[in-house]
């Protein structure tokens, strides 16, 4: 009987069993991972993404102005008449001592002539007085030499010597005259000389407010012929509001652009800012000056010009946009250019959000307890110790400051400076230790009074006591003379005003986080820390890479449709058989 071959067959049908549940078990893994992967993108499909790129971003503060000459100059007419020639023209390009324009010289030159003339006169008329005083002097030699030998009287000789004294008054009376007949033909050339109006400076005719023909009046206002101004340098004034000029600085960098140019920027840095505000309609504006190279003459004055302040700026730089980043709640207090901390809504900042050791309380901050109203006190006596002592050493009346204790002026010291002043002080030679004393104590006795007597008050009393104690020496050994202290102070330059800001304002380095997307189309929240941002963007400084997506919103159909579902829910009402919250079924 020969074998079946069924045991072969069953061993095939087997296999092929095996091979199509593994090919089931794959395809219904495909299927289940094509589903879930396009049910993530149908998910992210509500969103708006956006992917980490690298660029630059500008912190701008933003102004409009107007470009102005740096330097102009209104030509006037320092004479009266007619206007008899203008040799210029609006645009003429002018040179200094160039002629510009004419005034009739009539009247101005005939009485130079006749100045002349008077002057030719008198110069003669010296002449004769010369030659009489020439003629008295011999008279009065003949004189006296017959008087040598008793030939002549004492009355002649008299006569002879007045003779002399009245000729030589008569030179000095022509000579005087002559003189005043100089200055005034000068006055008259002067005059003359003005009737011809020529350029002051090199530049560019702006302007032109006369017309040829018309008649100026000089004696009783100062008529403005034309204006000439350099148009080389330009300078831009800009009015900032009182929100974002402290943000300003000078020397912080500049740009602006024109209405006809606006793809074009003008460079410049930040002069000064004026402190007197301009105010319209309650509005309060600064005007910031900055000057522009004009080299092309492609500015003109009265420009509108759309300017950019430059508070901070990064270059190639990571930038994410400004709604995928939700910052932490910043701390009350906190200092900027540092991370603050944050929690939950309605709950305070952790860690040492309190002043620590050695540190005052913010101003304006509610400290309750005696603390509180200790530290506001001693607060408020800073400010008033620390402008005194200013003045006194303004007024010559503190140790210099390599002299002067550790923490002397009322600033809270810690115990390191407490032992470095208490060694300064006994370096101090005792003349020193004794006027040191004095106005400590003079400091405790005006704090008690409730406030520091003026500085200058107090100065006055100083030098007036020093003056009353000549035996007494100053802090440098030296006698105290107030008026000696005066002659000795010269003459400085007064500084100019540059401007609020001029240690610039520090750029905040906030924290945060974002939604990212990863490869498989998940989302994960992650902390990120921020820099400059121009409101639109912000500047990644850690917890981001170049091309990742983050979420920067939602569709606008999608709120639309959340806030309708949420009206919806909120008009349906509780459940049956609920009440509202806090009140029971069966009330």
């Amino acid at each position: 009987m020969n074998p079946t071959p069924s045991t072969p067959r069953r061993r095939s049908g087997k296999r092929m069993a095996l091979a199509g549940g593994i090919v089931a078990a794959l395809a219904a893994a495909g299927w289940y991972g094509w589903q879930h992967y396009h049910a993530q993108e149908d998910a992210l499909s509500r969103y708006l993404i956006a992917s980490v790129q690298q660029g630059d971003i500008e912190d701008l503060v933003t102004a409009t102005g107007s470009l102005q000459p740096s330097d102009y100059v209104d030509v006037g007419a320092q004479v009266s008449g007619q206007l008899e020639k203008i040799y210029a023209e609006v645009g003429s390009v002018v040179k200094k001592g160039d002629l510009l324009a004419e005034i009739d010289s009539t009247v101005y030159r005939a009485t130079v002539d006749a100045r002349r003339a008077a002057l030719k006169n008198l110069q003669a008329t010296l002449l004769a007085r010369q030659s009489d005083l020439q003629l008295a002097e011999q008279q009065l030699q003949r004189q006296q030499n017959l008087a040598r030998d008793s030939a002549t009287s004492d009355d002649s000789l008299q006569q002879a010597q007045a003779s002399l004294r009245s000729a030589r008054a008569q030179v000095a009376s022509v000579q005087a005259q002559i003189e005043q007949a100089e200055s005034t033909l000068r006055v008259d050339e002067t005059s003359l000389k003005y009737s011809q109006i020529l350029a002051p400076m090199d530049g560019v005719v702006v302007s032109i407010s006369l017309k040829q023909g018309q008649t100026i009046n000089a004696s009783q206002s100062s008529p403005t012929l034309l204006r000439i101004a350099d148009l080389s340098t330009m300078t831009v004034q800009t009015q900032v509001s009182e929100a974002d000029v402290t943000r300003l600085r000078p020397g912080m960098p500049v740009y602006f652009t024109t209405l006809g140019s606006r793809n074009r920027r003008y460079q410049g840095e930040l002069r000064k800012v004026e402190p007197t505000p301009t105010v319209n309609n309650n509005v309060v504006l600064y005007n910031a000056l900055f000057d522009v190279k004009n080299q092309q003459r492609n500015l003109l004055p009265q420009m509108t010009a759309q300017v950019f302040f430059v508070a901070a700026e990064a270059h190639d730089t990571l930038v994410v946009p400004a709604g995928a980043v939700k910052l932490a709640r910043m701390a009350p207090g906190s200092r900027r250019g540092q991370p603050e901390a944050s929690g939950a809504a309605g709950e305070a900042p952790r860690g040492e959000a309190s002043a620590g050791k050695g540190q005052l309380p913010q101003a304006g901050a509610a400290v309750p307890g005696k603390e509180g109203k200790a530290a506001a006190n001693h607060q408020a006596a800073k400010r008033q110790v620390l402008p005194a002592n200013a003045a006194m050493d303004a007024a010559g009346m503190l140790p210099p400051a390599g002299e002067r204790p550790a923490g002397f002026g009322g600033a809270p010291l810690s115990d390191a400076e407490r032992e470095a002043r208490r060694k300064q002080f006994e370096s101090m030679t005792p003349a020193q230790r004794e006027a040191w004393r004095a106005r400590r104590a003079e400091q405790r006795q005006a704090q008690g009074e409730g406030g520091m007597p003026p500085a200058g008050a107090r100065g006055g009393a100083a030098l007036q006591a020093a003056a009353a104690n000549p035996g007494k020496t100053d802090k440098a050994g030296k006698a105290a003379n107030p008026a000696a202290d005066a002659a000795r102070v010269k003459p400085r330059a007064l500084p100019v005003w540059s401007g609020v800001g001029s240690g610039g304002r520090q750029q905040r380095v906030r924290e945060g986080t974002v939604r990212v997307v990863l490869p498989d189309n998940s989302i994960v929240e992650r902390k990120v820390t921020v820099g400059i941002t121009d409101r639109v963007s912000y500047q990644v400084l850690g917890g981001l890479k170049p091309g990742e997506r983050v979420i920067v919103g939602e569709k606008a159909q999608d709120k639309e449709a959340a806030r309708k579902n949420s009206n919806r829910n909120a008009d349906m009402g509780p459940p049956a058989g609920m009440g509202a919250p806090g009140m029971g079924a069966g009330r």
